[in-house]
């Protein structure tokens, strides 16, 4: 489905939300960017504080710049008839890094598989619809320890080659965690190289 390596990715720019009715049931879909397994665990915890007396609360996620590591979650509907809807839908716009999570309230008439099939994919792709894709640079991470006298020299560096700052420290001797987009990896860490006293570590 996707090549091994890549200089980009595709997620969604923000969270979004939309809702899907058939015969009575409700099917609330929240879309969001995720960066890991704890964030789709922290979102799911969230959206069934909002919503406790929903009948179920079903998602699917896609994670990672390769795509491979993916999760398609029933929670009590028959096998095959929500979560994977939901992972067909985040497939078809070729996205990683996004879940989704469909809530639904019973309506009293049973909608039977395939019905439930079109509901959890309706309402996926009612929100997936209503947000910007966003194409993402694949990083390397790597850390950086330096004296504080030359913070400017890296900070410059770090904007010139559009790293990201993930965490950093600065004290008398500094440390900062950046991700570095793949495809200016080696003239970042050339220009990097050429801080003497800068130490550079991957992660």
């Amino acid at each position: 489905m996707r090549t091994t390596y890549m200089d980009t990715y595709n997620t969604i720019e923000k969270p979004s939300m939309a809702e899907f009715k058939d015969r009575g049931s409700r099917f609330i879909a929240y879309a969001y960017p995720v960066g890991d397994t704890v964030d789709v665990k922290s979102r799911l915890q969230q959206v069934k504080k909002e919503h406790p007396k929903a009948e179920h609360h079903c998602y699917a996620y896609r994670l990672g710049v390769d795509g491979l590591q993916f999760r398609a979650g029933d929670d009590g509907e028959p096998s095959g008839s929500a979560g994977r809807p939901i992972l067909g839908q985040i497939d078809s716009k070729g996205l990683t890094n996004t879940a989704v999570i469909v809530v639904r309230y019973f309506g009293g008439t049973l909608l039977g598989v395939p019905g439930l099939i079109n509901a959890y994919k309706t309402a996926t792709a009612l929100a997936l619809q209503l947000v910007p894709i966003v194409s993402k640079p694949v990083e390397a991470r790597y850390t950086l320890h330096f004296d504080y006298t030359q913070l400017n020299d890296v900070m410059q560096v770090v904007r010139q080659h559009q790293m990201r700052v993930i965490e950093q420290e600065t004290q008398l001797f500094c440390r900062v965690v950046v991700g570095i987009p793949k495809n200016r990896l080696t003239e970042a860490l050339y220009r990097l190289g050429e801080l003497y006293t800068v130490e550079v570590k991957a992660q």
